[in-house]
């Protein structure tokens, strides 16, 4: 429970970065879902079982509750969505991507441009040096398939190191485009892409079951770190580029912050995983349910539900035709509406502060001041979710229950979150000597 309440807080801050236009839409493709959907479908098919890609459902639709009918078979939509938008973005992004790699090349031929003479947002490492370093971890990413997850079977490993290297290289591309632009990276909508592709595929080449399931998820992971830190440097490349310094530096020093976080990351999940376990449900953890959503059918000889992910391909289709954010409107179809909820209330904390002024100066800079409260908000949540794990992990419980189904829990919890917004409202004021400066 403590970790729910430090998630609501954290995507309090999240919604306010987003703002309330993108908050809004994924709001509304959640709406669409819970309120179209799934009523819709309880409508249209009361008394048939739909179960053709899944054996397991054996109950009638109008026989479900709402959650049951999200969980079958609305979500899919969300998912069939969220990768036609990674498609839809790859192929905006091609003249990147062409340019990018024409760049390479003519760097690798030494027909660059000289460093010395390169304007200080132009200096980076050589390409050389990033050519040598992608080469020697695709090898160890091929060597790490082929002993710990293919079970020696070189077809497979070759097979799934070179989707992993494809799909990487395209979809980093948008990812870090993503992040200049508009500042998200989908890096949801592409991970289920590649494991839709990879499940596909190895399941082409004869790797099915649980050791297919887990090759596709390190495969999806793979390219998952691979999206989170193009998208993390392109923004450490902003703030280089308002300090003054150079991407080379930058460029050099994320190495070791890499290393560094790998290992951290890696306990605190082996923490959360011990405490509560990611199959509880006390873990709020939309896009790892949504890999197990994917893959688990395609591998397990079920089939797929190519029908739902069909109808959310072509509605982010005609979405993105009519210029609403795809991406956007997918993930609020697919993560439960209890986080969107929040995400739209911090989105209209974010409008509420940026408007309060006749001064537009005054409005952004009160905006800049929002978002660092916004990103303690996030960090705060995420640190107090790990420490509150940390207590339970070394054996230290307290037993809430009864509390928490009392009422009262809940009128204090609704008054302490209103509290909240009202200390982020105000402390977006700004002091005489913020409006003078």
């Amino acid at each position: 429970m403590v970790f729910k309440v430090n998630t609501g807080a954290a995507i309090l801050g999240l919604g306010y970065i987003i703002g309330l236009k993108y908050a809004f839409i994924i709001c509304m493709g959640s709406l669409t879902i819970w309120w179209l959907v799934v009523p819709g479908m309880a409508l249209v098919f009361p008394d048939t079982v739909l179960n053709q890609w899944d054996p397991s459902i054996v109950a009638t639709v109008g026989s479900m509750s709402a959650e049951e009918i999200f969980k079958n078979y609305a979500r899919s939509i969300g998912i069939g969505g969220i990768a036609m938008s990674g498609i839809i973005g790859i192929v905006k992004s091609w003249g990147i991507i062409k340019s990018a790699v024409s760049l390479a090349s003519r760097e690798m031929k030494g027909k660059g441009a000289d460093q010395a003479e390169a304007i200080r947002t132009q200096r980076d490492i050589s390409f050389k040096i990033i050519a040598i370093g992608s080469i020697t971890t695709l090898v160890i990413t091929f060597i790490f398939f082929y002993f710990g997850v293919m079970q020696f079977n070189l077809l497979h490993a070759v097979v799934g190191i070179i989707l992993v290297a494809l799909i990487a290289f395209l979809f980093t591309t948008v990812a870090a485009n993503a992040i200049a632009i508009v500042g998200s990276n989908p890096v949801s909508g592409m991970t289920l892409m590649t494991l839709i592709l990879a499940s596909v595929v190895m399941v082409a080449v004869g790797l099915k079951g649980n050791s297919g399931m887990l090759a596709a998820l390190l495969m999806g992971g793979v390219v998952c770190t691979a999206l989170s830190m193009a998208g993390s440097f392109v923004t450490d490349l902003k703030i280089g580029y308002w300090l003054g310094t150079t991407p080379k530096k930058q460029e050099t020093w994320k190495f070791l912050g890499t290393i560094v976080s790998a290992a951290t990351v890696a306990g605190v999940m082996i923490v959360l995983d011990k405490t509560y376990g990611f199959n509880s449900g006390q873990l709020a953890a939309p896009q790892a349910n949504a890999m197990a959503a994917v893959i688990k059918p395609l591998m397990s000889g079920q089939g797929a539900p190519w029908i739902l992910y069909g109808i959310g391909a072509a509605l982010a289709l005609i979405l993105d035709r009519c210029k609403v954010p795809a991406l956007a409107f997918s993930l609020g179809m697919f993560i439960p509406i209890q986080l969107n909820i929040p995400l739209m209330i911090g989105g209209a904390v974010n409008w509420y502060v940026t408007t309060r002024s006749k001064d537009a100066q005054i409005n952004k800079l009160r905006g800049d001041k929002g978002t660092l409260i916004a990103s303690g908000f996030i960090a705060g949540g995420a640190l107090m979710g790990v420490v509150s794990a940390l207590i339970k992990f070394f054996g230290v419980e307290f037993d809430h229950a009864e509390w928490w189904q009392n009422h009262t829990s809940e009128l204090l919890a609704l008054v302490a979150y209103i509290a909240l917004i009202l200390y982020f409202i105000t402390a977006t004021k700004l002091t005489d000597k913020e409006k003078e400066a």
